[in-house]
């Protein structure tokens, strides 16, 4: 953000059709999700969430999961090049791991912090430069939400309806206008956008 002090705080997440980031099965169950996952808008929608980011934001969950899948392809010389450049960006970033469980952390260039996201993504945005990226922790997103901290939500829509699961958008949210600044839609009906908070 040219001629600002503060840093823009965004954040990735793919959705179903009812607003759900998983399926009625908890956690683990993406199969509403993952046919979407290595479409070419998908991975578009990659390279575009990290670029000008210069800290990822994750919870516990979100981080472990990435550490046994990501460097791998951070290093596979065949893989998708957008997929090769996020995970090179993801190894390489100053990572923030919000845990209460972990007493280190699981990555290089990684801190864990055990306290409110809404406090420490407040001071990332007064220090330091570059974008701060809530990489697909829906628990993160939230609070920031509930804290109107987030500037920008990049946000992959699945066209199913997955009838049960985690929500991102819970009741109890303040209001918020937010203006479309980028949308594309795939063979599959799977739809990226972006949408930037209107203040």
């Amino acid at each position: 953000m040219t001629g600002s002090t503060t840093r823009r705080v965004t954040a990735n997440l793919s959705l179903t059709l009812d607003g759900r980031y998983s399926g009625p099965g908890g956690a683990a169950d993406l199969g509403a999700i993952l046919p979407y996952a290595t479409t070419e808008v998908a991975r578009r929608h990659l390279a575009r969430i990290w670029d000008g980011a210069t800290t990822a934001v994750l919870g516990r969950r979100n981080a472990e999961g990435f550490l046994g899948f990501w460097p791998a392809v951070a290093a596979d010389e065949h893989a998708d090049p957008r997929d090769r450049g996020y995970a090179k960006w993801l190894v390489d970033a100053e990572k923030v791991v919000f845990s209460t469980t972990l007493t280190e952390a699981p990555w290089d260039r990684a801190r864990v912090v055990n306290a409110p996201a809404a406090d420490v993504v407040a001071e990332l945005k007064a220090a330091g430069g570059g974008d701060i990226l809530v990489n697909s922790s829906a628990s993160v997103i939230k609070a920031l939400l509930a804290a109107d901290l987030l500037d920008r939500l990049y946000l992959m829509i699945c066209p199913e309806i997955a009838g049960g699961g985690a929500r991102l958008f819970d009741d109890g949210l303040p209001a918020s206008k937010w203006r479309l600044t980028h949308h594309e839609t795939g063979e599959l009906g799977e739809t990226a956008v972006v949408y930037d908070r209107a203040r």
